[in-house]
């Protein structure tokens, strides 16, 4: 095919990108998930983006949102960094093979390098992935494998993905719900109870503990101690440890790891989102050279597991570039400075308005949650919101931050908090902006006949009757 016919398609794709892109949630409705995009609509959040560019989303009139969740943390180093931008676009014009299978390139062994030189010693080995999920499923394979036993253990309302196995060790109800049965062997303790962790190590047949060091779906810490116990026990009874640091990891809490923060030595970290800087579907499992010695035990089983697209030359540049600009930048530094300001801002506020119940987190991992009031008709209220959704009342402050505030933030799942993962290069005065618009949004809400009260409890009213 010539230059010519190829720029030709280019161009008729990009010219109907142009005339269509405030159609997006048409299409969406019509040929991928309607039910999304009537939530969507409900709350408030059908705009239409026609930009992204550092810590803002820029809509078809040229107004800016910050966005301080940046995509469930993946775009952690802003929205189109031109770095990383620069480094894609060198690596398509320099015709490097891509995709061959029988072949390791230069690329994916120095990401490789890279990123076992900033975990402690003895994880060595990398395996990567497209995403998140993938990478939890590959843990679960190789801790199964190199340990010969069958039970995989992990903590109640934790999160670690969609796909069977990894929601077969995930928690919620909501995501499980309706796709069983699960992979069979997979059990759960309570997060931060040692006792009963103990309990279920010292039969000796499971293979792996798998646990997020911060959990996800509600910010939940651990207790002091607990992960330097975890680890003993885990060494005692011979379960392999794997440390899903997938939101957590790669600066996020303010260290490069979260098991920085402990010295904890895992068996398996495992890494996404992050990764690439929000540019490339990439993940990677980082473990033992005795664990990847027991998998491809023999020469006829080096291809037992494997992935297509796992070290494509774009995710391993966008890996790489992702790590020079963290280094460079001093990003884990700012992450955990602009978190230490957060949370300092936020827990001045907690001491002044009721509403405010609790903040928690690390670095750029923060959630706030929000209590139920004081006065009779706001709980009653309350209890409204909650029978219609569980987690819909967050919506009271999400909302207005997004229709008033132009600032991206999300419900954290089925609970009152409200969860903030802005990208690393946030600036003091765009956390300032944000305190400002939070003190503003929770001054207004006081009281129930307020505007932000009157939304929600429309929108509750809506949920009960089933949208009519």
């Amino acid at each position: 095919m010539s230059d010519s016919n190829v720029w030709d398609i280019d161009m008729k794709f990009l010219s109907e990108y142009e005339e269509r892109h405030t159609h997006s949630y048409d299409l969406a409705s019509e040929y991928m998930n309607p039910k999304l995009v009537e939530v969507m609509d409900i709350l408030g959040f059908n705009k239409h983006y026609a930009k992204a560019e550092g810590n803002y989303l820029y809509d078809n009139e040229g107004k800016a949102y910050l966005d301080m969740h940046s995509g469930e943390g993946f775009a952690s180093l802003g929205h189109n960094h031109p770095a990383i931008n620069r480094a894609l676009i060198k690596a398509l014009d320099s015709n490097l093979p891509d995709g061959v299978q029988i072949h390791h390139s230069t690329l994916s062994g120095l990401l490789a390098e890279n990123l076992c030189k900033r975990l402690p010693d003895g994880l060595d080995r990398v395996f990567f992935t497209n995403s998140g999920t993938e990478t939890v499923e590959a843990a679960l394979k190789f801790a199964r494998a190199a340990s010969k036993r069958h039970r995989l253990l992990s903590c109640e309302s934790g999160y670690h993905g969609l796909t069977y196995g990894a929601l077969s060790v995930s928690s919620e109800e909501y995501f499980r719900k309706g796709f069983g049965p699960l992979l069979p062997g997979c059990d759960r303790v309570p997060f931060n109870d040692l006792e009963r962790l103990e309990e279920e190590l010292s039969a000796r047949d499971v293979a792996a503990f798998i646990v997020e060091p911060i959990q996800g779906r509600a910010v939940t810490m651990p207790s002091h101690g607990y992960f330097k116990e975890v680890e003993r026990l885990c060494r005692k009874y011979g379960t392999f440890l794997i440390f899903d640091e997938i939101q957590s990891g790669l600066g996020r809490t303010g260290r490069w790891f979260a098991l920085d923060h402990w010295g904890i030595e895992p068996d398996f970290v495992l890494v996404a989102k992050a990764l690439s800087g929000g540019h490339m579907p990439v993940g990677a499992m980082i473990s033992r050279r005795s664990i990847f010695d027991k998998v491809f035990n023999t020469l006829d089983r080096c291809y037992v597991h494997h992935s297509t697209y796992a070290r494509n030359r774009l995710a391993m540049v966008a890996g790489l570039a992702t790590l020079e600009v963290m280094e460079n930048d001093k990003l884990v530094e700012n992450a955990d400075a602009m978190g230490k300001r957060l949370m300092d801002g936020l827990n001045k506020l907690k001491d002044r308005y009721s509403l405010l119940k609790d903040v928690r987190g690390m670095g750029l991992m923060i959630g706030f949650e929000l209590g139920c009031p004081d006065s009779l008709r706001s709980k009653m209220e309350w209890k409204l919101i909650h029978a219609a959704s569980a987690g819909l009342f967050p919506q009271l402050v999400v909302i207005p931050l997004h229709r008033d505030h132009q600032i991206i933030t999300m419900a954290s799942g089925h609970n009152d908090v409200i969860k903030l993962l802005p990208t690393m290069v946030i600036s003091e005065k765009e956390v300032d902006h944000f305190l400002n618009a939070m003190e503003t949004i929770l001054r207004n809400s006081q009281e129930v006949g307020s505007e932000n009260w009157k939304t929600i409890y429309q929108i509750a009213k809506r949920t009960i009757k089933g949208g009519d």
